[in-house]
């Protein structure tokens, strides 16, 4: 059997956890029994376009396929390059002839690759794995209002339309209805998150399509405690990910600063992040203003890649996740968990599914600074806190765990397919 894995970006190229979770699934799928993949992966400017076609390699493993995009509607999820998905993404398709497509997003395909899919090869099973709320949600993805900043609840055209009055309520119906169109030729949707289920099924898709795995990660070898003198506290807390308005880096350093001297201690607070620079320029002053606030508490390290994560956390006790929007899966519970360090994360969607309140990590009121700050006081306080929780911990899904559940639910969909076309015979 062969599947072809299609992601918006190559984590060579572009690091986040579609891209991991979906390559760490193509590399797993290799190396299982009977099965054969390939690794599709969209790629855009800097990067210039070949002249005859948007296929490329870039140097990846033969097994490993570019195509880029650069035309891409970001309210619809389409593509306006048809012509680019109907001459070389369907005519690789059909040259490929694989058995399964799963896509992890559709961004620079464009979602009308689905019907791309069908056209080149027929009644083969689409997987869909949904990482984030876009098909629901036209505010970045977030199911955060637009206009309050307020956490969705549940999406519908006329609250949607509130978020973007300038298009109104039927632009946003319509959306949804041009979405949901391709949508209905999928097979299955796939996510490592209930909560993420819950909410697309609310939406309405069929609960029967919808089914959870976890992703699957390739977290290297497993960084030590940090040693400690005797009597010493576990005071080293640390945020990995990237700094824009959703992720809650804003709260996170509002709470180091609320901290009294006489708890903080000689504690720190490290960040390990980028692409500050490209958030708006309001965000970048108070991001800036709160890290000189903070003083000596915090020492912001800059970006950092996964193969970083061993030695990085070595100095690590702590990992805080305080996103203001709902998560999903983020990859960052997974290689805290990996490295057994407890986590202290918010107290909302796919964070509080994920860490377990009281028993592999803590959880604080989203959002809320000075509930943030009274969870890290606990931390400081409780010396045996930390033992506890990280006994607690249960170490991730592997990428070799992950791709045998996803070829699990691939072979499913097969006989289905073949059963059905038995009987359409």
């Amino acid at each position: 059997m062969k599947a072809l894995v299609l992601s918006h970006a190559h984590p060579a190229f572009s690091i986040g956890g579609a891209q991991v979770a979906s390559h760490n699934l193509f590399t797993g799928l290799k190396s299982l029994p009977g099965w054969q993949a390939h690794y599709m992966a969209g790629v855009g400017p800097p990067v210039a376009r070949h002249d005859a076609t948007p296929l490329m390699s870039l140097g990846q493993a033969p097994d490993e396929t570019l195509f880029w995009t650069g035309d891409y509607d970001w309210f619809h999820l389409g593509t306006t390059d048809l012509d680019g998905l109907m001459r070389h993404f369907e005519r690789f398709l059909s040259d490929l002839r694989p058995d399964v497509v799963n896509f992890h997003h559709v961004m620079g395909f464009g979602i009308q690759a689905i019907a791309s899919v069908r056209r080149a090869l027929g009644p083969v099973p689409i997987v869909m794995t949904l990482h984030e709320y876009l098909p629901i949600c036209a505010h970045h993805g977030q199911m955060i209002k637009a206009r309050s900043h307020s956490l969705c609840l549940r999406a519908s055209a006329s609250d949607c339309g509130l978020c973007f009055p300038e298009l109104g309520a039927a632009a946003m119906k319509r959306r949804e209805l041009f979405i949901k169109s391709f949508f209905d030729r999928v097979d299955a949707f796939v996510s490592p998150s209930r909560f993420l289920l819950t909410r697309f099924e609310d939406w309405g898709l069929p609960r029967q399509k919808l089914v959870m795995i976890e992703n699957g990660l390739e977290g290297g070898p497993v960084a030590p405690p940090r040693p400690l003198a005797e009597g010493r506290p576990r005071n080293r807390f640390a945020y990995f990910g990237q700094l824009n308005p959703f992720k809650g880096i804003k709260v996170l350093v509002e709470a180091v600063t609320r901290i009294p001297d006489r708890i903080w201690g000689d504690a720190i607070l490290y960040i390990f992040g980028g692409n500050l620079e490209h958030q708006p320029e309001e965000f970048q002053t108070q991001v800036r203003n709160l890290f000189r606030m903070a003083g000596r508490r915090l020492r912001f390290m800059g970006s950092y890649k996964s193969a970083d994560l061993p030695h990085l956390m070595r100095e690590v006790d702590w990992t805080i996740v305080p996103s203001t929007w709902w998560e999903n899966a983020p990859v960052v519970i997974q290689e805290a968990f990996h490295h057994g360090r407890p986590i202290i994360a918010s107290d909302i969607g796919g964070m509080a599914e994920k860490v377990r309140d009281g028993i592999d990590g803590l959880h604080f009121r989203v959002s809320n600074p000075e509930s943030l700050a009274e969870t890290m006081m606990r931390a400081l306080r409780d010396p045996a806190l930390w033992d506890r929780l990280r006994a607690g911990i249960e170490p991730p899904t592997d990428a070799a765990s992950a791709a045998r559940e996803h070829a699990r639910l691939f072979e499913r969909l097969l006989t289905r397919q073949g059963t059905a076309g038995a009987n359409h015979g």
